[in-house]
């Protein structure tokens, strides 16, 4: 018998991204219900061969379903997670709301996977950021070899990590400027349209963003407290795939090959490095994929145990949608989640 699974907002980029890969990776599912807003009540949405209809978040009763996938932003599951756990579903939130309560596990798999136990406090995992989980899903590996000391990140974020506004904007300005109409600006701070934004989030007291903080904190919960994280979060006008430039510093000594050998084994990775033109990997190459890709490995002559790599992923499915559904999957194969019917 499998299981019954909500999917809250899935009338979004995410929540449809999360149907789609519950269908393709034969997530174990008895039933999958969609739930969204009253305002997109009997929306259509795709589940494989399958057409749902939303239902009412509001109003769903929560009895007897098993997972709960939330993709509806923090106000939404600042109030509901909690209610839905209380009910002994577990809810896997794509959200900051809960990221960084002690009694909530932030989960990679491929990172941390040992940690997912702690979900019975709360009934809640949180899945990180986009731009974390690809960033340390490429650090793990490296970290376990040689002891990461510190990492200066630079973000490339596409437009569909603002939301589905975020790529309508986008789209809209493009094609302003090529017949000559007004740029309209609603979204993004500025124009994003042949244009980069160093701005993601809200500003905070030290100058930094709220999504350059979010990289820190997520980095050093998931991977080691003790790394130095620093991060420079810019928009870009790509629609879908975050990119990142990463330097990092080592404890202990580590060779652009050593690192080649060590990701090209690593889970989730995969190493497209060769130095020649196209030798590397883009955002849109990413798009559509699942792995985390690395590039441009190299030696940082500068510090005495340095590498530059480039990190390419898909952020809404390994950013969002497939990390969700992976540590539902983890919960599976670990027999950590006890059916609620059968209950």
């Amino acid at each position: 018998m499998g299981y019954k699974v909500a999917v809250v907002g899935a009338t979004g980029n995410v929540g449809r991204e999360m149907l789609s890969i519950l269908d393709e990776r034969g997530f174990p599912a008895d039933e999958v219900v969609a739930l969204a807003s009253r305002r997109s009540l009997n929306t259509e949405v795709s589940f494989g061969d399958k057409t749902l209809k939303t239902q009412v978040l509001d109003t769903y009763d929560f009895t007897g379903t098993d997972i709960c996938l939330m993709s509806a932003g923090g106000d939404v599951s600042k109030i509901w997670s909690p209610r839905i756990g209380a009910t002994g579903c577990v809810v896997i939130d794509n959200s900051s709301a809960f990221r960084y309560d002690p009694d909530v596990p932030l989960i990679v798999p491929e990172v941390n996977a040992d940690a997912v136990v702690g979900f019975t406090r709360k009934n809640i995992i949180a899945n990180p950021n986009c731009s974390t989980a690809q960033l340390v899903v490429a650090l793990k590996p490296l970290h376990d070899h040689a002891t990461i000391k510190r990492v200066v990140v630079s973000t490339y974020q596409s437009v569909s990590g603002a939301g589905k506004e975020g790529m309508d904007e986008l789209f809209k300005q493009s094609r302003a400027v090529f017949v000559a109409d007004p740029i309209e600006r609603k979204k993004f701070t500025k124009r994003i349209a042949f244009n980069v934004i160093p701005h993601i989030d809200v500003f905070m007291e030290d100058g930094s963003t709220k999504e350059e903080w979010k990289v820190m904190v997520e980095t050093k919960k998931m991977l080691d407290p003790k790394i130095k994280v620093t991060c420079t979060a810019v928009r870009v006008p790509v629609f879908i795939g975050h990119s990142e430039a990463v330097n990092i510093e080592f404890e202990n000594p580590i060779t652009a090959d050593e690192a080649r050998a060590i990701l090209r084994e690593a889970p989730g990775c995969l190493v497209v490095d060769s130095h020649e033109d196209g030798g590397y990997t883009t955002p849109y190459e990413s798009a559509g994929e699942d792995a985390t890709f690395i590039s441009r490995i190299r030696e940082d002559q500068t510090l005495e145990n340095g590498l530059n790599i480039w990190v390419v992923a898909d952020n809404l499915r390994k950013g969002a949608a497939l990390n969700a559904v992976q540590i539902a999957e983890l919960l599976v194969n670990r027999g950590l989640l006890k059916r609620q019917k059968a209950a």
